[in-house]
């Protein structure tokens, strides 16, 4: 009999637009924090212009070449740190980002993490999903598919309630610019419709580098 609670690595050993719409009303726990899935983006890798990894491995994207069941977080704009799932099969380099969240459980640690902000905007787009949870660079490569032993702080994605189909929205990833943001290729963004905690949606904007 089953007793841990998580999702098996079989259920991310799977094709990014298979595992991610399947990914809503998942419950992700952390740093003493609970939340339910509302909003999440797919990307695949090599074959994917708006992907961390469409040009191969480097250091920061390492944890992404490996097995499915693996955290990936990377640090953005300066500001904030963001989570994917990585899931498919070993060197795809494919993952989920977790985009927003309702919290379930931990309501006064996520009010001092997000600085008295109102509730509704507390995991609403991926850096303040990121901060609720206190997660960081440090647990970039992190198994949250087994049971990581003498650690004291675990994190576990669990059943909770998967979203039916016809409740899924699905629509171009916010803030990818060049081929990877265009909806009509990439329709990689998945949500609960019509759930208050969504984030907007913003087109990419291509940053140039200053001289």
């Amino acid at each position: 009999m089953r007793t841990d609670p998580r999702l098996p690595r079989s259920f991310f050993a799977r094709p990014p637009l298979e595992v991610a719409p399947e990914l809503l009303g998942r419950h992700l726990s952390f740093g003493g924090v609970t939340v339910r899935l509302t909003e999440v983006e797919a990307y695949a890798g090599g074959l994917d212009p708006g992907s961390h990894a469409f040009r191969g491995p480097t250091p920061r994207t390492e944890p992404m070449f490996g097995p499915p069941g693996f955290t990936y977080v990377y640090f953005t704009y300066g500001h904030h740190w963001c989570v994917n799932l990585v899931v498919g099969e070993v060197g795809s380099a494919s993952a989920v980002l977790l985009r927003a969240g309702e919290v379930l459980e931990g309501h006064d640690l996520v009010q001092v993490r997000r600085g008295g902000m109102r509730e509704r905007d507390w995991t609403r787009g991926p850096g303040r999903l990121g901060q609720a949870l206190a997660l960081s660079g440090e647990h970039s490569g992190r198994d949250f598919c087994r049971p990581v032993i003498g650690a004291p702080i675990d994190l576990v994605v669990s059943e909770g309630t998967p979203v039916q189909r016809d409740e899924v929205a699905v629509g171009p990833r916010v803030g990818v610019s060049g081929p990877g943001g265009d909806g009509e290729t990439f329709p990689w963004r998945f949500w609960v419709d019509g759930d208050a905690t969504v984030s907007a949606y913003r087109p990419g904007v291509v940053r140039r580098r200053r001289t």
